[in-house]
């Protein structure tokens, strides 16, 4: 992609010329004065024929000047810029807010430079393991490079747009969805990194567009609804044998335990068959989802 920017003739801002507006109003107001005191102190006086002509030129031309002057007149706000163009070519850029002037025959296009929020709409995108789920994101984006937004770009609002779609179906197959054993980077485990390698490629793309990205993340990230049920099973199951396998090693330390004391204490003396019925016993009561009923042996202990 580095490339194919290099070999383009890409846009580059710079500053231009303008100056202040509220010199130019004042100019303008006192011409304006002028010329209506002109007319009426003529209208009022018993002219000449050749002091009509004169009237007329210098009147024509006070007009044509007021006409110019309040041609030139823009108004920029804060983070608002003005690219000037002459007859197509770009000039510059202004990025002075207030009351402005330029020469009224350069033109003025006028584009924001705040931050600008959108969030995506929901893809489906099919992870790093095929599986296809549905991915959306928050981008906070603005533009640097207000030459290469206008000019380089046909429309840089509907070219990011594109560019952040894009860019999350590249980073959603880049990595799996999830991983049981937690041995990968995913999608849904690892949001910072994701997150981080999301806006890198975004600012890559968007560097043709003169446009910057300040923060972005995931808004929406789950699997499609075909496989939706599925991966929850799966999910479930896996939370059940987890739980099991935890429950399983935590009886067997107490069933060590509670032999191990019996044996040190010389409480009753077990035979290797009377040794397992009692493991057993144990076992089940402590791995069982549900309350054991005790039964009281009231003769010997091998009967």
């Amino acid at each position: 992609m580095t490339d194919s920017h290099s070999a383009m003739n890409l846009s580059r801002e710079r500053g231009a010329w303008s100056t202040t507006g509220y010199l130019m109003l004042v100019l303008f107001l006192v011409l304006l004065a002028w010329t209506v005191w002109h007319v009426v102190a003529f209208a009022g006086s018993e002219p000449l024929d050749t002091e009509v002509f004169g009237f007329l030129v210098t009147t024509g031309l006070a007009v044509l000047a007021l006409i110019l002057i309040s041609s030139g007149f823009y108004m920029l706000q804060p983070n608002t810029a003005a690219a000037i163009t002459l007859f197509g070519s770009y000039r510059g850029t202004d990025r002075h807010a207030g009351l402005r002037w330029v020469w009224p025959w350069m033109g003025k296009a006028k584009i924001s430079v705040r931050a600008n929020n959108l969030i995506s709409d929901k893809i489906k995108v099919n992870d790093l393991r095929g599986n296809p789920i549905e991915m959306a994101a928050q981008v906070v984006w603005r533009v640097v490079d207000t030459a290469q937004a206008l000019y380089d770009v046909d429309d840089y609002k509907a070219f990011v747009m594109v560019q952040i779609e894009a860019a999350v179906r590249t980073i959603g197959s880049r990595y799996p969805y999830d991983d049981f054993s937690h041995a990968e980077v995913t999608l849904r485990g690892n949001h910072d990194q994701v997150g981080a390698e999301l806006r890198s490629e975004l600012i890559e793309r968007l560097r043709l567009a003169g446009i910057t990205v300040d923060e972005c993340g995931f808004t929406h990230l789950a699997y499609a609804q075909e496989i939706a049920g599925a991966m929850l099973r799966r999910q479930q199951a896996e939370a059940v044998v987890a739980a099991r396998k935890t429950l399983v090693e935590g009886a067997v330390g107490m069933v060590e335990m509670a032999l191990a004391l019996l044996s040190e204490k010389n409480v009753v003396e077990l035979d290797d068959e009377r040794r397992a019925a009692m493991v057993s016993n144990l076992m089940v009561v402590l791995c069982g989802e549900r309350d054991t009923q005790p039964i009281v042996n009231a003769g010997s202990l091998y009967q």
